[in-house]
């Protein structure tokens, strides 16, 4: 009997062993900072460290130079310390895939891709690539060239990356966060059998071309703005996209906007876009010694700042929404949260702390 009871106590400790690790949340980083400020972070913080970006050369993966080499190889010895990071390469970013759809409209072209990537993958000893194509099928940076034929495209541009990876390396797309990239840009049911993780980027959803401040990264829909990360995940979840392959997304900077009236604190008022402000310059630039007050909509579950005198907006996100995002991850049973950018954070008491003191609670 007694031999009985140590069996099914060890039974109940591995499933719980194994329960803990199932429910583990990524905190995937972004990063896109100098070589020296990367050793000021903890690489314990996060599961995943993105490199941003490489960009196509014919129709290869490539690199900037030396100084992005030596920062793919500095986050590959962030191992030592977190010998469970995943490190990705990129391609992309806002305004860097401008030959995307031509190059990725041939069976030729992505399979070289994907083969530069695996070679790529092979020298640094990294662990997979994450595609930010901004954005298959749909308008994205000024004159860049899109295509319905990009939709499937991007599909087979990503079932070639898994057969030239393998089912080991770590596959990662950034999805835009509003409800035209979700209608229109991929085909969900298609190509998630082939991803680990799809990227939500449920920020600038105000963006700055817009002439009419609101939130750019809420966390739930208002009466006056449909767009949020809710009404994202919600309708992806609808499709059958699974939630444990779903990550949020969350900001580390502001965005502002000038000429902006004294009517509800600046929120949903016409203005002007001015600047992308870093988390580690709120301080300085975005705080009530630089004539800001500070408001959190709990409608939207959002914060946001206006200066009086300066008639300027601020839509940020902060501990408290980053807190709530982190929560929503949780609750909805997500794979995680992602954000833009690390180097934007406090490398002690920032935002990424916030994160994993939530996900550990």
């Amino acid at each position: 009997m007694k031999k009985n009871f140590f069996f099914i106590g060890l039974l109940i400790l591995l499933f719980l062993s194994l329960s803990s690790i199932a429910q583990k949340k990524a905190v995937i980083a972004y990063y896109a900072g100098s070589i020296e400020k990367l050793d000021s972070f903890d690489a314990r913080n996060f599961t995943h460290i993105i490199y941003c970006f490489g960009h196509l050369q014919g129709d290869q993966l490539k690199l900037r130079g030396a100084k992005d080499t030596a920062i793919i190889q500095k986050m590959v010895s962030m191992k030592y310390q977190n010998k469970d990071l995943k490190v990705l390469l990129s391609l992309g970013g806002w305004g860097g895939c401008e030959p995307c759809s031509d190059v990725f409209s041939t069976a030729e072209g992505r399979i070289n891709f994907a083969k530069s990537v695996k070679s790529l993958t092979d020298y640094f000893g990294a662990d997979g690539i994450d595609l930010d194509w901004e954005y298959p099928a749909i308008a994205g940076f000024p004159n860049h060239k899109f295509t319905p034929e990009d939709k499937p495209n991007f599909t087979e541009l990503v079932k070639a990356l898994r057969k030239e990876l393998g089912k080991k390396m770590t596959i990662t797309f950034a999805a835009g966060g509003f409800q035209k990239f979700a209608n229109d840009a991929v085909d969900w049911s298609d190509i998630m059998p082939y991803v680990n993780y799809v990227n939500l980027m449920t920020y600038d959803l105000v963006s700055g071309y817009a002439t009419t401040t609101g939130h750019h990264s809420a966390l739930f829909s208002t009466i006056k703005q449909k767009e949020s990360a809710d009404n994202c995940i919600q309708y992806l979840l609808s499709l059958g996209v699974p939630a444990k392959k779903l990550i949020i997304g969350a900001a580390f900077y502001a965005r502002t906007w000038e000429g902006v009236i004294d009517q509800n604190n600046g929120l949903y008022q016409k203005g002007k876009f001015k600047h992308f402000i870093g988390y580690n310059e709120f301080q300085n630039r975005i705080s009530e010694n630089t004539g800001y007050k500070f408001y959190w909509d709990n409608e939207a579950q959002a914060p946001y700042a206006y200066n009086a005198t300066e008639k300027s907006y601020a839509t940020f996100d902060d501990k408290q929404s980053i807190k709530a995002k982190s929560n929503y991850v949780i609750t909805h049973k997500l794979g995680g949260i992602m954000f833009w950018q690390l180097g934007h954070d406090y490398s002690k008491n920032g935002l990424v702390e916030t994160i994993n003191m939530t996900f550990k609670k």
